[in-house]
């Protein structure tokens, strides 16, 4: 069987350790390297070491070193970090599963001038269960276009440096582009004071930061009556993980282009 050489971004943090031990449990996979920051604690370790089962791989912040044989890395890291690897990426040929998310528009067009050198997943969220909800709310808001009021409540753990989260963003624009809205007019982002009656064509988002709260999401549609949630709560970063490594294995046959885990899922249509 010939095995998908992957690398991994933030191989020291938390989601990093969770994306190592996927790969190391996935028979038609290997780690080929493993990256953090300049200065991080772990450099020089085994990537693999917490699992009890070293992979003869060392954590570095040398980028050659690390990506010298892999075919795809997954990066789940900060806007700035990413976007120095996808350059190195995209000049290389190295495909990227990018989950990060806080992109500025400049971001995301740098994500898109890589795509035409090498192959991208970039989605805000991997999880094959937050995207099938995608897939539900698009058909929900068609049937709720009107006299229903929408609001997207979001719950991450207190160290989420981007709010509201890339998901919940995501869930707006699903819903938006389904009314035939554009996110950045109708979007509310923030309420205080006397605001007035809510605009009935806003999609509304509150924000929660505390504890360990992996990712909880919420839609309401809410109405004269009666009020319709779609919510998906996360207990585990493992479907992140297992995600990422199903959008690594749909780039094994991809030269070049920009996915999302629709085309993954084959959500698309």
């Amino acid at each position: 069987m010939t095995q998908l050489k992957i690398a991994i971004a933030g191989a020291s943090g938390r989601m990093g350790h969770m994306l190592i031990e996927a790969v190391q449990k996935a028979p038609d996979a290997r780690l080929a390297g493993a990256l953090d920051r300049e200065g991080a604690p772990a450099l020089g370790s085994d990537a693999a070491a917490f699992t009890g089962q070293p992979a003869g791989v060392a954590i570095t912040a040398e980028l050659a070193s690390g990506l010298a044989g892999a075919d795809v890395l997954i990066d789940f890291t900060r806007p700035e970090g990413t976007l120095a690897h996808l350059a190195y990426c995209a000049e290389h040929g190295v495909k990227m599963v990018i989950g990060t998310t806080g992109f500025d528009e400049a971001g995301k067009a740098a994500i898109a001038a890589a795509a035409q050198k090498t192959a991208i997943v970039f989605a805000p969220n991997m999880s094959v269960g937050v995207n099938v909800t995608l897939k539900l709310l698009e058909f929900a808001a068609k049937q709720f276009d009107l006299g229903y009021d929408i609001e997207i409540i979001e719950a991450h753990h207190r160290h989420k440096v981007d709010a509201p989260s890339g998901t919940a963003l995501k869930m707006g624009e699903v819903i938006a582009d389904a009314l035939g809205r554009d996110l950045k007019e109708c979007g509310v982002f923030a309420r205080e004071g006397v605001t007035g009656p809510r605009d009935p064509s806003s999609i509304g988002f509150a924000t929660v930061r505390g504890g360990d709260i992996i990712g909880d999401h919420t839609v309401m549609f809410a109405t004269e009556g009666e009020r319709i949630e779609i919510s998906h709560k996360s207990s585990s970063r493992q479907h992140y993980a297992n995600g990422s490594l199903r959008a690594a294995r749909f780039l094994a046959d991809k030269k070049t282009g920009l996915y999302d885990m629709y085309d993954v899922l084959g959500l698309n249509g």
